[in-house]
């Protein structure tokens, strides 16, 4: 007999797959998210579709009430004043919610690195939320902590295209954890599927190894037609001056500089042993045309 789930970012790369994935196991989704026509292709998959704000406790809790579990996130607002402020906005309107339509199973996308307090850019408001979801009383809950998104590669392409290189904070020799946001969606699916978790606990989880900047520009380049595809690091200023160039307010540049300087120090890392059920199957190789898809396109 199927099951209900209340699905936040259904329109995302993790929250799209996992409603398609709730879906094809003959499961009922009420789908969340802000992108009319991605929501209009959910419901025509057999979802039931939602558009609007999650900071609205209200909606919220109407769109969470009656459901056998619920996979939660903080979308992130780049565009927003102060990214910080709208992390927290979103994270005490998702904890009213949960509590005021009495849900009991839940997974929450959160990050690598979520047990800092600070220090670690935007991952802090994901380490805000957990510490509130665990004051609440009879909550089941997975805080599934991700490492960095294959798809993050993605924001080299721009630099490809205009100058020839792939550009990118980390240093060329440095293994960096990686992982597919379409197996994160699995691993969602696969702890929703079950409802099995009691308690309070975060899960990390990862690619099938750690690749190096250098490896993961000669899979991508290889990709795109360009095997000798140069990688440089670039310096944290530069990026800053890029992203403020772009538009990104100075409080959002701030903290993404902060992350990428937590990362390239160490900080960012698992926890716990990464066994198989902390692995996904998706190498670099593999996401290597996903990339190509994308760079073609843009």
């Amino acid at each position: 007999m199927g099951k209900s789930y209340t699905v936040m970012g259904a329109t995302g790369h993790i929250g799209q797959v996992v409603v398609e994935q709730l879906l094809a196991k003959g499961h009922q989704v009420r789908a969340l998210g802000r992108d009319e026509k991605k929501l209009s292709a959910l419901k025509a998959k057999g979802a039931e579709v939602v558009k609007g704000a999650f900071d609205e406790a209200g909606a919220l809790t109407s769109a969470f009430k009656g459901v056998d579990g619920i996979f939660l996130m903080t979308p992130p607002s780049y565009d927003a004043e102060s990214l910080s402020d709208a992390q927290d906005k979103t994270g005490e309107a998702v904890v009213k919610a949960l509590a005021a339509s009495g849900a009991k199973q839940a997974v929450n996308l959160s990050s690598v690195g979520a047990e800092l307090p600070s220090g670690s850019g935007p991952i802090a408001g994901l380490y805000r939320q957990e510490q509130r979801l665990a004051k609440l009383t009879g909550l089941n809950l997975v805080n599934l902590r991700p490492t960095s998104f294959m798809e993050n590669n993605f924001y080299a392409i721009p630099v490809i295209k205009a100058h020839g290189v792939f550009g990118a904070a980390a240093p060329a020799d440095y293994p960096i954890p990686t992982v597919a946001t379409r197996d994160i969606a699995a691993k969602v699916v696969e702890f929703l599927d079950s409802l099995s978790f009691r308690g309070q606990h975060f899960f990390d989880f990862t690619g099938p190894r750690e690749y190096t900047q250098t490896e993961v520009v000669k899979a991508l380049g290889a990709a795109i037609g360009k095997p000798d595809l140069p990688y440089v690091q670039t310096p944290l200023d530069q990026i800053q001056a890029g992203m403020l160039g772009m538009g990104m307010k100075p409080k959002t540049v701030e903290l993404m500089i902060e992350m990428y300087g937590a990362g390239n120090a160490g900080k960012l890392h698992p926890n716990q042993e990464l066994t198989a059920e902390h692995r996904g199957k998706t190498t670099i190789e593999a996401f290597a045309p996903v990339f190509a898809a994308v760079f073609q396109q843009a």
